[in-house]
C-alpha cells in the first residue's frame, strides 16, 4: 500500500509538472529519500529514547554539518522582514517543526514506521486544501480525485496486518 500510495503522489506530481521530470525534481526526490531515511531512523529510535529525546538529538547533531553551509552562504539581510512574519516563522519553528516532532515520533514508535509513515502521503493533498481555504486557491477534479485516491490507499493499508520487528 505503501508503494501504491507513493506511486499515486508520483503521478500526481507528473500529471501536475507536465509530464516530465524537471531538474529540481531530483533535488526533492533527494529530499523526500533523506526525510524518509530521518523518519525511519527517528522512529526506531523513538521506541527506546522517547520523541522529545530523539528530535533534540537529530537537532544537536545536525548543527555542525548545517552551520558551515549557513555561514558558506551568508546571512541575508533580513530588515524588512515584518513582525506578522516573524511571528509566523517563530510559530512554525517551535511548534511545527520541534513540538509537533515529539508526537511524531512518539506516533512512529508506537504505530511503526510503514504504517504511521503512510499518513505523510496525505501532506500534498492537505497542504491544496489548506490553500484553498485560506488562500482562494482553485482545487481541480485531478486535484480531488487524486487526494482521493490516496486516502483510500492510506485508509487500506492502515487497516491491513504489519508485522512488527
Amino acid at each position: 500500500m505503501a508503494v501504491l500510495g507513493s506511486g499515486l503522489v508520483v503521478a500526481y506530481t507528473l500529471a501536475q509538472g507536465g509530464g516530465s521530470l524537471h531538474p529540481a525534481d531530483l533535488l526533492v526526490f533527494g529530499a523526500v529519500a533523506a526525510a524518509a531515511v530521518g523518519y525511519a531512523e527517528g522512529g526506531r529510535l523513538a521506541r527506546s529514547l522517547g520523541g522529545p529525546e530523539t528530535i533534540c538529538w537529530a537537532l544537536v547533531l545536525a548543527a555542525p554539518v548545517l552551520l558551515p553551509v549557513l555561514l558558506w552562504h551568508g546571512i541575508p539581510d533580513l530588515g524588512g522582514v515584518g513582525t506578522a512574519s516573524w511571528l509566523g516563522f517563530a510559530y512554525v519553528t517551535a511548534v511545527s517543526m520541534f513540538i509537533g516532532f515529539f508526537f511524531w515520533y512518539r506516533g512512529l514508535a508506537l504505530g511503526g514506521v510503514a504504517r504511521v509513515g503512510q499518513v505523510q502521503l496525505l501532506q500534498p493533498f492537505m497542504s491544496l486544501l489548506g490553500a484553498a481555504l485560506l488562500l482562494g486557491e482553485t482545487l481541480s477534479l485531478a486535484n480531488c480525485a487524486f487526494a482521493l485516491a490516496v486516502a483510500a490507499v492510506v485508509f487500506a493499508g492502515r487497516r491491513m496486518a504489519v508485522r512488527q520487528q
